[in-house]
């Protein structure tokens, strides 16, 4: 299956690495011009002079998603430099710290979900209404596996990740009758660096046989790659998928509903 985004207009969230870097350089191999958003700058401007390098055309904007002026920032961006959104793939996120509630620093718990919720819900709040004026958009959240289960030790991430989708849903059914949809991808363990970060912060036995453990509990046995959730991010945002809305799609190796 091919994607034609040529001359679309694209925001991309938590850009600087993993499933966002690699959606960014898909979208801009379909012709699409892309936006990049992220907290860290230098890994930011990197993610658009690849999208660069490979052809494409690329803004950058830094900052933090749980703050409005970054959304606000973005969208002005966007709107002067190309006049509009047609997607939006809102995909910052963080996973937070591997521990028991009773152990959880209620900081980390406030972090977590001012960037997977409030930034997720900001993201919308911007994004919809512009959308809407043109009649026309796409959005993909990013949710997770753990939208859909619990996740021993991960259990403020497992929430936000369950208030992501109930945020697609929502949002998916005001928009649906106004040219715009909203979907979310639902990935199981991704090898990106954040999930080898996070891993790492364990002891060096423990990291591996926490990777290890994960793998195993996959029935393809591995963790995904970026380049196979930002596919189906891809197929969400063009129209192949244009009956589709307010769905979570689930993309972990059959680690869910076999």
């Amino acid at each position: 299956m091919s994607f034609d985004f040529d001359g679309q207009r694209a925001v991309v969230t938590g850009a600087a690495g993993g499933i966002g870097r690699a959606v960014c350089l898909s979208l801009a191999r379909a012709g699409a011009r892309v936006l990049a958003v992220d907290l860290s700058a230098e890994a930011g401007e990197d993610t658009a002079d690849l999208v660069r390098e490979a052809g494409g055309e690329a803004l950058f904007v830094a900052g933090d998603v749980s703050l409005p002026e970054t959304h606000a920032s973005y969208a002005k961006a966007a709107a002067d430099a190309w006049g509009g959104i047609d997607i939006f793939m809102n995909n910052a996120g963080w996973q937070g710290e591997i521990l028991s509630i009773i152990d959880y620093p209620l900081e980390v718990f406030d972090k977590v979900m001012a960037i997977n919720v409030r930034g997720v819900f900001l993201g919308l709040k911007t994004v919809l209404p512009v959308m809407v004026a043109q009649r026309a958009g796409a959005v993909v959240n990013t949710a997770s596996l753990a939208s859909h289960i619990g996740s021993r030790n991960l259990a403020p991430y497992a929430a936000s990740k369950h208030a992501v989708m109930g945020l697609t849903k929502s949002a998916a059914t005001e928009v649906a009758r106004k040219g715009v949809r909203v979907n979310a991808v639902c990935p199981g363990p991704v090898d990106t660096e954040m999930l080898r970060d996070i891993e790492a912060g364990q002891s060096p036995d423990a990291a591996e046989a926490l990777r290890a453990k994960r793998a195993a509990s996959i029935p393809e046995g591995r963790y995904a790659e970026a380049t196979e959730i930002a596919d189906l991010m891809m197929y969400l945002v063009s129209g192949h998928a244009s009956h589709i809305t307010g769905q979570g799609i689930h993309i972990n190796g059959g680690a869910y509903g076999i």
